[in-house]
Order: C-alpha cells, then structure tokens, then sequence
C-alpha cells in the first residue's frame, strides 16, 4: 500500500481534490470518483464541475465508517 505524504491530520490542506483522497485511502482514481458520487459523501461542487471534499467532514466521514462497520 502507498504511503501517505502526510504525517498528521493537521498536515492535510482544509479541501482535498479527489486524486488527494485516492491517494490518502490507497484507492484507484477510479475508485475515489466513484466514492465521491455516494450521496453520504462529505463534497462541495464548485465552478466548472470541479468537486472538492472538505478535510474535516472526510475524517468525521471516515470515523463514521469505523463505527458503522464495528457495529456490523
């Protein structure tokens, strides 16, 4: 798996592009778009079409997921 570049949360920029969250979570480009297109994920749409995903609403996302998936 790809090592993330960052060290800590606090590193990570406030808005993260779709390639940032493919290579954060070690998944595909393919991947990451389609993660974005779930309804429960945490996006902003700006200009042109461009999709960018808020760093704190991704790791409450994230968290959410833990727990969703230890409840199971």
């Amino acid at each position: 798996m790809k090592q993330s570049m960052y060290k800590n949360r606090d590193e990570m920029p406030m808005f993260l592009t779709v390639m940032d969250v493919a290579n954060l979570l070690g998944i595909s480009r393919a991947s990451a778009y389609e993660l974005v297109r779930e309804d429960n994920f945490p996006k902003l749409k700006i200009v042109q079409g461009r999709t960018i995903i808020p760093r704190d609403r991704l790791l409450e996302w994230l968290d959410e997921q833990v727990k969703y998936d230890e409840i199971k």
